[in-house]
């Protein structure tokens, strides 16, 4: 069976029927996005099956080389740094299971054209560095575009010397960016940022859990941006972070999006909306609120920050759920509440019950390890606390990768029984006339798979 939450709890049902939550008429969903669409996306195709929101169309490394990962030494041939370094379309896929400890700079996402897809590791794959000086955050993409990260997971157990360079995923000066069931945990500053001015980014289905306190944060989604930029924050899981649940602040004429996320046991803000960037729009939909066991009685689902405010924020709120003792929002969201979505939705919306389930089911890297298991548990029980210091590495482990006899990234097996030639390359070819390619048929399957593993068979 898949791992994770057990469905909607009887707190959490019972909340339904004691609070309407944040008001407003939740806008009509938008279609199953298909695999290419016309108009202004001029047949661009989709990262893969199911991609959604700004980032949705960000290419990877499709089309490139396979870089494998053989290795769990930080450098090296076969290693994840060669194929992160690398230049040209390329895709890193994963013949082993464990951590990959960075002991030196950790190799920064620059050259544009890259997927790592977390998928192929048989057990996955934890990115953590070694501490002192090269504590710096793992995964760091910057001045780059086309990037596609998939079920990798980064736990940071050492701490780096400078907090603010000690993130868990952090995008910079990039565009068209998606980061699809990822976790993130024991960051000492976000364990997820924006910064500068990025441009179509999707951040979807992930665990985002357990910073480092006193700068426990969830995501902090934009800083010190001078344009406008298109953003999708939709199904992830934010659990027992102070604040920043997410962090909001935008230029005007940007697009952002804050969807069907479940949101447990702030203590200090949950979603907070600035306006030191001019004033964000932003549409909050179909996310649950729930508090924890030290979240304050009270506690605003939605802050309005007017620090250095250049000009008001637009919000619009609709069909969001709170799941406890919270109120909706600060008295002064009020003024700046709109009747619409700022600009047309990228996703599809759910309710908030539906997603409350679907996240904690299928939010994070899959398989699950032992740390998101727990942090699923604590949110459906109600239970857990924030932390002021790492924890010990859960442990990976998995079967040896499948054959591969002609190296084009695919399960010889797998190549077989749908009616591919498993002698031959034949990655970027499209053997049933789907609009696929075989490879992205594969990761697909793959991702599907790790979906349906529970981490304890």
């Amino acid at each position: 069976m898949r791992s994770g939450g057990k469905g909607w709890t009887a707190s959490a049902a019972a909340a339904l029927s004691l609070v309407t939550g944040c008001g407003g008429a939740s806008p009509a969903p938008v279609p199953e996005t298909p695999a290419t669409l016309t108009g202004d996306a001029v047949d661009r195709p989709l990262s893969f099956p199911g991609a959604a929101g700004h980032g949705r169309f960000a290419r990877g490394g499709r089309g490139g080389k396979l870089f494998f990962v053989t290795t769990l030494d930080d450098a090296g041939p076969g290693s994840l740094r060669e194929c992160i370094e690398a230049e040209g379309p390329r895709i890193c896929i994963f013949r082993v299971s464990g951590v990959i400890r960075f002991m030196n700079e950790r190799p920064l996402i620059r050259n544009p054209y890259l997927t790592i897809a977390g998928q192929t590791s048989p057990g996955g794959v934890i990115l953590t560095h070694d501490g002192g000086k090269f504590g710096l955050t793992p995964i760091a993409i910057k001045n780059s575009h086309d990037v596609v990260i998939r079920h990798l997971r980064v736990r940071t157990d050492k701490l780096g010397e400078r907090r603010a360079s000690n993130s868990g995923f952090i995008i910079e000066e990039s565009h068209d960016v998606i980061i699809d069931h990822v976790s993130s945990s024991w960051a000492r500053d976000e364990n997820l940022g924006g910064q500068g001015d990025n441009q179509n980014i999707t951040v979807s289905w992930s665990i985002f859990a357990q910073g480092l306190m006193p700068h426990d944060k969830c995501a902090l989604l934009s800083s010190d941006s001078r344009k406008p930029q298109n953003l999708t924050f939709h199904h992830n899981l934010c659990a027992l972070n102070g604040d920043r649940n997410p962090d909001i602040n935008f230029p005007p004429g940007s697009c952002v999006e804050v969807v069907n996320n479940v949101l447990y046991g702030a203590t200090g803000e949950f979603a907070e909306v600035w306006e030191s960037n001019g004033g964000s729009p932003v549409s909050i939909i179909g996310n649950v609120f729930r508090a924890g066991p030290k979240t304050p009685a009270g506690l605003p689902a939605i802050t309005r920050w007017l620090i250095e405010t250049r000009g008001n924020a637009s919000i619009y709120v609709a069909d969001n759920l709170l799941d406890g003792d919270l109120a909706q929002s600060t008295e002064n969201v009020a003024a700046v509440r709109v009747d619409n979505p700022p600009c047309p939705l990228s996703v599809a919306v759910q309710t908030p019950r539906a997603a409350y389930s679907e996240v904690l089911n299928g939010a994070g890297a899959f398989p699950r390890d032992g740390f998101d298991a727990a942090i699923v548990k604590h949110v459906e029980d109600r239970t857990g606390m924030r932390v002021d210091s790492p924890g010990q590495l859960p442990v990976i482990g998995g079967d040896p990768a499948p054959d591969d006899a002609d190296n084009d990234g695919m399960d010889d097996v797998w190549e077989r029984v749908t009616g591919i030639d498993d002698t031959v390359f034949n990655a970027w070819g499209d053997s049933d006339g789907d609009g696929w390619l075989n490879l992205d048929e594969y990761l697909d399957y793959l991702h599907r798979e790790r979906l349906a593993t529970d981490p304890a068979d």
